[in-house]
C-alpha cells in the first residue's frame, strides 16, 4: 500500500512551519496514542506513521529532500528507510549522505585506483541499532523533573572476547569469498551486479574460533538500568536522546543511541494546553450570585485562594499567573484558569422548594441573559407570521 503523504499524516499544509508542524504532530501524538486507543487495532500503526512523518519534517535537511523528491528521498538509492529515530534521512538503515556516497564509491572506485577503507574494502564492525523506550509519566512528574531508573533489554559487548567475536586468543581472518570487501560481482549480460557477500554477511572477515559466550556475535542479550533524568516541562512525544546506550554494534562496533519517548498521562483535576493549566471548579448557586471565595489546588501540591464575583455565570474563567507549567527551554512559567461550573442543587427538601419558588416569583428582572435570549424568540416568531 503507497505511503500516505507525510504532511497529510500530521494535519498540516505543505507550507506549514517548523512551530505548526510540530504542533500538528503533538495533536496527533495525543490522539493516537495506543494507550488511548484500546478499541482501535489501527491507532498503533497510526501513531508510528505519525512519529516517521514528524522524524522527516522536523529537520530542515530532510524535510527539505522530501518536499523535493517525496518518499523516494528515503527509499531505495535516495538513502534507505527503517524508521528508526536518529538515523539520518532514512531514519536508521543509513543516511541520504552515506547512501550517495556508497553510489559514489560504487561508480568511480575503480577510477581513483584504490578501495574503499584504505584497502580493507567494507568496515569490519558495524554500528548498533539505536533503541526506542516509551516512558510514562505524570503530570506532576512532568511539572517538577525527575530521575528514573528504567529497565533496558539490548545487545551490550560481550565481556569474554571483548566484542571481537573471536575465541580468546584467536584472530578474524578476510574472508576468501569477497577478499575482504564484504560484496560479490556478477556480470550479468552488459550489466554488473553486485550484493552481499553470503559468506561474511557483508563483514569483510570470517571468524574459523567464535566466541562460545556470543557465538561469534560480539555481543550479547542483556538488561540494562539506566538512570535518565527527566527534565521539568516535558510534554507527551518530548524525546531524550541518549548517545552510546542503544544496541552494542557487531565485533567491535560503536553502539547506537537509545531514545526515549515521553507520555504524559492524562490527571483528573487539571488539563494541561502547553505551558497553561485548565481546573474546573464547580460552586454552588448561590456563592455563585452572592460572590464569595473557594479556595482550589495548584499542580505543586499547594492550594490557591480565588475571589468570585457575584453574578458569576458558568464558564467565566480566573487566571492565576505562573501556577501553569515550566517551560521544558527558557525558564518561562504558564498559568492556571480556573473555569466555574454553577451547580444546581438536588434533592431539595420541602423548606428549600419554597424558598427557592418564592426567590423566583422575585427574581424576574435579574435574569438578564433569560430576558435577552426570549425576546430575541419573541421577535423571531413575529417575523415568522410576517
Amino acid at each position: 500500500m503507497a505511503k500516505r503523504d507525510y504532511y497529510e499524516v500530521l494535519g498540516v499544509s505543505k507550507g506549514a512551519s517548523a512551530d505548526e508542524i510540530k504542533k500538528g504532530y503533538r495533536r496527533k501524538a495525543k490522539e493516537l496514542h495506543p494507550d488511548r486507543n484500546a478499541d482501535n487495532p489501527n491507532a498503533e500503526a497510526q501513531f508510528k506513521e505519525a512519529n516517521e512523518a514528524y522524524e522527516v519534517l522536523k529537520d530542515a535537511d530532510k524535510k527539505a529532500a522530501y518536499d523535493r523528491f517525496g518518499h523516494a528521498a528515503f527509499e531505495g538509492g535516495m538513502g534507505g528507510g527503517g524508521g528508526r529515530p536518529g538515523g539520518g534521512f532514512g531514519g536508521g538503515q543509513g543516511d541520504f549522505g552515506s547512501a550517495f556516497s556508497d553510489v559514489f564509491d560504487d561508480l568511480f572506485g575503480d577510477f581513483m585506483g584504490g578501495q574503499r577503507g584504505g584497502g580493507g574494502g567494507r568496515q569490519r564492525a558495524s554500528r548498533g541499532s539505536d533503541l526506542r523506550y516509551n516512558l510514562r509519566v505524570s503530570l506532576e512528574d512532568a511539572f517538577a523533573g525527575m530521575q528514573k531508573t528504567i529497565n533496558v533489554p539490548t545487545s551490550v559487548q560481550c565481556d569474554a572476547c571483548t566484542g571481537t567475536g573471536a575465541e580468546d586468543g584467536s584472530e578474524p581472518t578476510t574472508c576468501p569469498t569477497c577478499s575482504g570487501m564484504g560484496k560479490v560481482r556478477a556480470q550479468q549480460g552488459f550489466f554488473t551486479v553486485e550484493r552481499t557477500c553470503p559468506t561474511c554477511s557483508g563483514l569483510g572477515q570470517i571468524i574459523k574460533d567464535p566466541c562460545r559466550a556470543c557465538g561469534g556475535a560480539g555481543r550479547v542479550e542483556k538488561d540494562r538500568a539506566l538512570s535518565v533524568n527527566i527534565p521539568a516541562g516535558v510534554e507527551t512525544g518530548t524525546r531524550i536522546r541518549l548517545a552510546g546506550e542503544g544496541e552494542a554494534g557487531m565485533r567491535g562496533g560503536p553502539s547506537g543511541d537509545l531514545y526515549i519517548f515521553i507520555d504524559v498521562a492524562d490527571h483528573k483535576l487539571f488539563e494541561r494546553d502547553g505551558t497553561n493549566l485548565f481546573c474546573r471548579v464547580p460552586v454552588s448557586m448561590g456563592t455563585a450570585a452572592l460572590g464569595g471565595s473557594i479556595e482550589v489546588p495548584t499542580i505543586d501540591g499547594g492550594r490557591g485562594r480565588v475571589q468570585i464575583p457575584a453574578g458569576s455565570q458558568s464558564g467565566r474563567q480566573m487566571r492565576l499567573r505562573s501556577k501553569g507549567m515550566p517551560a521544558l527551554r527558557g525558564g518561562a512559567t504558564g498559568d492556571m484558569f480556573i473555569e466555574l461550573a454553577v451547580e444546581t442543587p438536588v434533592n431539595l427538601t420541602a423548606r428549600q422548594k419554597e424558598l427557592l419558588r418564592e426567590f423566583e416569583d422575585l427574581s424576574e428582572e435579574n435574569n438578564p441573559e433569560s430576558s435577552s435570549f426570549f425576546s430575541s424568540v419573541k421577535s423571531f416568531w413575529d417575523s415568522m407570521k410576517g
